[in-house]
This record gives structure tokens, C-alpha cells and sequence, in this order.
């Protein structure tokens, strides 16, 4: 009952904890829930939102999930979390790019092009890939997002490794991401250090051990990210960390210095003198 009013944005709270509530449930396991809220979001009044998301106190997690959800569509609201003195650097470029000009004044430039990716094996192939990197780098920075929301597996694989921060943040944000997308992009050599820090942040992504390996043996991925997720590894991959030359020395260093503990705890103690 309190999670269906606060879906409806009906709950006896401050401004602020109306609009959290909203984002929280807006994420909900039960799809009813979900899309309640996410409708409470879109409909609410312009200056409601402004106001919160203007406000230098508002959580980053509000200010992350309206930037690459609503804001490509409501201008109002690139504006006013542009106004936020907190908001991420990294995201303030992204939101930028999202203002188009008018019809008669010069062209919003575009983001980078997305990073060069693997043909497809076979002429059909290589033109069907060509084709959708074509559609995809004409597409304007909030048609972009809105194709990693909702688009199909192989366009998120193009869209992971976009330049625009925002892209790559809507594609694991994607209700249709797929546990072996989040394992291929954890193994990725050509995405954003990152793309690599978002999901080692996920908890639902995290409790995969595959995509705890791969981020691991991914030498893009930080080196503080890699350290904590040593401790996930049975004892076959934490001997096999040690004997990869891509993964970085401490990396190798710290598996060994834990294989070393592992065997010496092990070993049969002696009876003590009597």
C-alpha cells in the first residue's frame, strides 16, 4: 500500500523525498510499481522538478537517473541540472550536447564517434554492421540514450563504447540488458574505465562470479576496482591472475601474497611441547 501511494506520488513527505521516492520506485522489482512511478516522474510539474533538481543538496542518484531518463526529452530539466553547482563535470558535457539549436541556427555538434569494433565475419555481415554504425552515429546525443534504453543487444554493444558518458550509463541502465551483455561488456578492452566502475558498483551485475572474473582480468579496469574482487576468486583463477601479464603487477602481486596465506594456513599444525 505505502509503495503503490508513493508510486503515485500521494505520500505526506517534502518535496524532495516525493521526488526520491519517485526515482527509488521507478526502479521496483514488480513492473506495476515500476511504471507508476516512472508516469508520477514524467507528468510532475516543471517547477517541482526544477526546483530539486537545481537544489545543490539533492542526491547524485536523483540527479544521475533524471540526466539519462527524462532529461533527453525535457529541456526544462537539462536546464535546471545544469544550474546545480554538484552536479559531475563528466555529466554537465553530456547534458550539453543534448540542447539542439533551432532549425536555422548551426548544427549541435556530436560526440565522438564510438570506438572501432570487430567485424562481423562474412560480406552480408560487415555490411550490416557498416549500416548500423551508420544509423547510429547520425543519431543526435537523446536519440542515442533513447535507443540504449530500449533498443536490441547488438546496438547496446555499439552504444556501450559511445564517448558520451550518458550513452553508456543508459545502456546498463537498460531494462533489457541480458547477464551475458554485462559479462562481455565486464570483458571488454575498449570501453571507459568507466563503464568497468559502473558495473563493478552494481550489486545485481556484481553477483555474477563471471562478470567478478572478467572485470578482473580486464586490464582497463581500475586498479581499485580489481583489488576488493580478488577475494570473490576460488583458488584455480587466483593462480591464474598471478600468471597473466595483462593484468597489472599489483593485481598478480596481491593473488599471490593471497595464495601464499591460503597454503600456509593450511598447512598441518604440529603438537605443541609438552
Amino acid at each position: 500500500m505505502i509503495r503503490r501511494k508513493g508510486a503515485a506520488g500521494e505520500l505526506p513527505v517534502s518535496l524532495e523525498e516525493k521526488i526520491e521516492a519517485l526515482v527509488l520506485l521507478s526502479q521496483d522489482h514488480e513492473e506495476n510499481i515500476r511504471d507508476t512511478a516512472f508516469h508520477t516522474l514524467q507528468t510532475c510539474g516543471a517547477q517541482d522538478m526544477q526546483q530539486v533538481l537545481a537544489n545543490p543538496a539533492t542526491s547524485p542518484a536523483i540527479l544521475d537517473f533524471v540526466s539519462i531518463h527524462l532529461a533527453p526529452q525535457r529541456q526544462d530539466l537539462t536546464e535546471a541540472l545544469l544550474q546545480n553547482p554538484q552536479l559531475p563535470e563528466d555529466i554537465r558535457g553530456s547534458l550539453k550536447s543534448l540542447h539542439v539549436a533551432p532549425a536555422s541556427g548551426p548544427k549541435t555538434e556530436l560526440p565522438a564517434a564510438p570506438a572501432p569494433i570487430e567485424p562481423v565475419a562474412g560480406e552480408a555481415g560487415d555490411k550490416k554492421r557498416e549500416t548500423l554504425l551508420q544509423k547510429i552515429n547520425s543519431m543526435t546525443p537523446s536519440e542515442k540514450i533513447k535507443t540504449a534504453l530500449t533498443g536490441n543487444m547488438e546496438e547496446r554493444f555499439v552504444l556501450i563504447r559511445d564517448s558520451n558518458k550518458l550513452v553508456s550509463r543508459a545502456v546498463l541502465g537498460s531494462p533489457k540488458i541480458t547477464d551475458q551483455e554485462i559479462e562481455s561488456f565486464a570483458a571488454m578492452k575498449n570501453v571507459t574505465e568507466e563503464v568497468l566502475r559502473l558495473i563493478s558498483m552494481n550489486r545485481k551485475f556484481m553477483k555474477s562470479y563471471v562478470v567478478a572474473l572478467q572485470l578482473i582480468n580486464n586490464p582497463r579496469t581500475p586498479i581499485d576496482v580489481g583489488l576488493p574482487l580478488l577475494h570473490r576468486l576460488n583458488d584455480r583463477d587466483l593462480k591464474n591472475i598471478t600468471q597473466n601479464k595483462n593484468v597489472a603487477e599489483t593485481l598478480r602481486g596481491m593473488a599471490l601474497k593471497m595464495i601464499k596465506q591460503k597454503a600456509e594456513a593450511n598447512k598441518p599444525k604440529l603438537p605443541g611441547k609438552h
